[in-house]
């Protein structure tokens, strides 16, 4: 993996810390479309892994795409505009696909700024907490560019249409407190805290047995594009599968036992 996005292994956890600290991890560089794709694909093909934390080194989660380079006309920003389109495509685009085809549930631990780009893949995660120094932006209109990341799709489906507008339409940014109130973050800790309470939200995912829950977070991610009925059959045909899992016979088993269960993935 680069050095630019850390890939951390830690029995059924892997920590996925966004490595630019002295730019405030900006996103969208020729290679992280790879980084990104290589890290998914390691973290669905891994049945041991059970949980993933993405993060930002420093005190940035991400200050979102490099503005710099859109300036200067690098990294794919010069040329013509069928060419950017390609490149929106190809590169970030990736990013953001990788993350949300991430098969097990994804905590974004939010150390500091999620601006944009950042923002956008911070709302990828299944569920977000923040340090109490965390800022959230969905700045793009502010550089004069369209939310062309996904945070039009994203956005009002975790805040509601009413602020996801607000924030796209001003332009403003709003604090951890505020991110928490409106649904943005489910928990706001100190900063030295965050860390070690993704952590322990981890851990207690990991508890549940792996392959029910790569299954769940499936139903949660169709649930967001199908009708009842086809959730619904969904729905039958994955609980007749997991009803013939050793899994499900250890859970029965712990649950009358009084007993953690001991899931082994079968």
């Amino acid at each position: 993996m680069s050095e630019h996005l850390i890939f951390e292994k830690s029995g059924p956890v892997v920590t996925l810390t966004i490595n630019r600290p002295e730019s405030r991890n900006p996103l969208g560089a020729p290679e992280d479309a790879e980084n990104f794709s290589a890290a998914a694909a390691r973290i669905n093909d891994d049945r041991e892994v059970r949980c993933v934390i993405l993060t930002g080194a420093g005190k940035a989660f991400s200050a979102g795409g490099n503005v710099k380079a859109m300036r200067e006309g690098g990294d794919g920003f010069g040329g013509p505009g069928v060419h950017i389109r390609e490149r929106y495509r190809n590169g970030i685009h990736r990013i953001v696909k990788s993350v949300w085809g991430i098969e097990v549930p994804v905590i974004a631990a939010v150390n500091g700024p999620a601006i944009g780009l950042g923002n956008d893949v911070a709302c990828l995660a299944d569920t977000r907490i923040a340090a109490d120094s965390a800022i959230f932006g969905a700045t793009f209109l502010k550089i004069g560019l369209v939310p062309g990341d996904g945070g039009a799709w994203l956005l009002p489906r975790i805040v509601g249409m009413a602020r996801a507008s607000e924030l796209l339409y001003t332009g403003d940014t709003i604090n951890a407190a505020t991110a928490k109130e409106w649904g943005l973050v489910s928990e706001v800790v100190p900063a030295d805290e965050l860390m070690d309470r993704a952590r322990a939200l981890a851990a207690k995912i990991c508890n549940q047995a792996p392959d029910v829950l790569r299954m769940t977070k499936q139903l949660l991610r169709r649930g967001m594009l199908s009708d009842f009925d086809n959730i619904m059959e969904l729905s039958a045909s994955m609980q007749a599968l997991v009803h013939h899992t050793e899994d499900h016979k250890e859970a029965l088993d712990a649950f009358f036992e009084k007993r953690a269960p001991n899931y082994k993935g079968v």
